[in-house]
């Protein structure tokens, strides 16, 4: 191994939002700061390149935000996806202090704009920022660059090293090289491991071989993994994680968001066997999109496919990749590969259970089937106007839940010892906050939260 490198106050390991973050709070005290990052230059930010929005607690108009948008009614819509499932005390730190964030990031570098066409249900929960996520990541780069942080790529960490329980460095594979470095202190701000599908496959079984992976190819859990292994304590199921239905026909790794499917609330879901398995009308699609991940990873295959007619294409963002069309729902069902004659019962009794009201897609209308099991609460219009249009769903993970524990002041905890120079911020402890589902943004607002207070008590240790 090479000769370890000149010591640093602050090691940030992991250059996605969080980690940013953390790097230039640190770097504003005066704080000689690195930033590792396993993946290569080009791939820098992680899953924060493919985000578009941060979820933002208010009390009046903010910046692009508009209306009100308090602690108790986040907290509420939070707990209704976690089925409250989440540590009360963290979620209500990561909610009131995300009214300030807001500001610092527009300090720092990132620019907002308001809700477009699709996403006006979120114009007063949450902040698109102007160029998507890959703008915000390079925006803090350049800010960190100017603070002087220096920036590796292609630099995994294999190793965390402890001396007498403190943090005293960091052993990794630098351009195919071995190195070592030393520090003050260390944020792990990594992500999960849900590009490793070995681990994926070890906690769901071998249905997880047919996950696709949203995000970045490089979170992987080495340092997770590694920590876990020291000792470190963990928190949150390796089966839970943010999954969404994605288009089927979506890259393995990295595709983001750009395959995500928004028709579900419009549409019939059904499996292989052409036979539906869950309300698509369940709740507005902000909230309830990150549970459908999982239910098609219930499914045989881990597959389901979306039935619309011709009448509800403009109902929501369009697809990246076309649907398949058709003029009857038998050829749309060979298109598919599902038993048409199946998925035509299906179609029939679905209508037949649709009842006259008013539709209105930004909000819940309570236009509901009736008689139908499961039934549709919402957006329960008839499916008879051809062409037919149709989509296979896969699932499609974001992040996974099992992370390292860590209390208000993001430190991270061994055997129930608090270490006294390592903290934790993003995807690598969410799991502390998210118990099981997702809600819009709320990942960004963690991250950031949590990244800025790492990097406040990482500086503050070394002065």
């Amino acid at each position: 191994m090479t000769k370890p490198e000149s010591d640093w106050d602050v090691i940030v390991v992991g250059g996605g939002n969080a980690g940013l973050c953390a790097a230039i709070e640190a770097a504003e005290t005066g704080a000689k700061v690195l930033i590792v990052d396993a993946a290569p230059k080009a791939y820098r930010g992680g899953n924060s390149r493919h985000t578009r929005n941060f979820r933002c607690m208010h009390s009046g108009p903010l910046s692009v935000l508009t209306g009100t948008y308090g602690e108790e009614e986040y907290f509420d819509d939070l707990l209704r996806v976690t089925k409250g499932n989440t540590d009360e005390d963290l979620a209500r730190l990561a909610i009131r202090k995300s009214e300030e964030c807001l500001p610092w990031m527009e300090a720092h570098g990132v620019r907002f704009q308001p809700s477009l066409s699709g996403t006006l249900s979120l114009s007063r929960t949450n902040a698109f920022f102007l160029g998507g996520g890959k703008a915000l990541v390079n925006a803090y780069f350049n800010t960190a660059e100017d603070l002087g942080v220096t920036a590796w790529y292609d630099a995994e960490v294999t190793h965390v090293t402890f001396e007498d329980g403190d943090f005293t460095g960091l052993e990794l594979m630098r351009g195919g090289e071995p190195v070592a470095i030393s520090g003050r202190s260390l944020v792990l701000a990594s992500g999960g491991f849900q590009a490793n599908i070995d681990w994926l496959a070890e906690a769901w079984g071998p249905s997880a071989r047919n996950f696709l992976i949203r995000g970045t190819r490089y979170n992987r859990g080495r340092v997770l993994r590694d920590m876990l292994d020291q000792g470190a304590d963990s928190i949150g199921d390796p089966t839970q994680c943010h999954a969404v239905a994605i288009d089927g026909r979506a890259a393995q790794f990295d595709d983001g968001i750009v395959t995500r499917l928004d028709c579900v609330p419009f549409s019939v879901v059904v499996n292989r066997d052409g036979e539906r398995f869950y309300d698509e009308g369940e709740d507005v699609w902000p909230k309830r999109y990150a549970i459908w991940g999982r239910l098609v990873a219930g499914q045989p295959d881990q597959v389901a496919y979306s039935i619309i007619d011709s009448k509800a294409v403009r109902d929501f963002m369009p697809s990246v990749f076309p649907p398949e069309k058709a003029d009857t729902i038998e050829e749309l069902a060979d298109k598919l590969g599902i038993p048409g004659d199946r998925l035509r019962r299906t179609i029939e009794t679905y209508n037949a259970a649709c009842r006259e009201g008013t539709f209105s897609s930004n909000e819940l209308d309570g236009l509901a089937t009736e008689g139908l099991d499961p039934p549709k609460t919402n957006w329960a219009r008839p499916i008879v106007e051809p062409p037919f249009h149709g989509y296979t769903l896969r699932t499609g993970v974001t992040f996974t839940y099992l992370g390292l524990k860590v209390d208000h002041r993001a430190v991270v905890s061994m055997g129930n010892r608090q270490l006294p120079n390592v903290w934790a911020a993003g995807e690598i402890m969410a799991g502390s906050i998210l118990g099981e589902g997702y809600l819009a943004g709320f990942g960004m607002t963690i991250g950031t939260v949590f990244g800025r207070i790492a990097g406040q008590e990482a500086a503050a240790h070394v002065a």
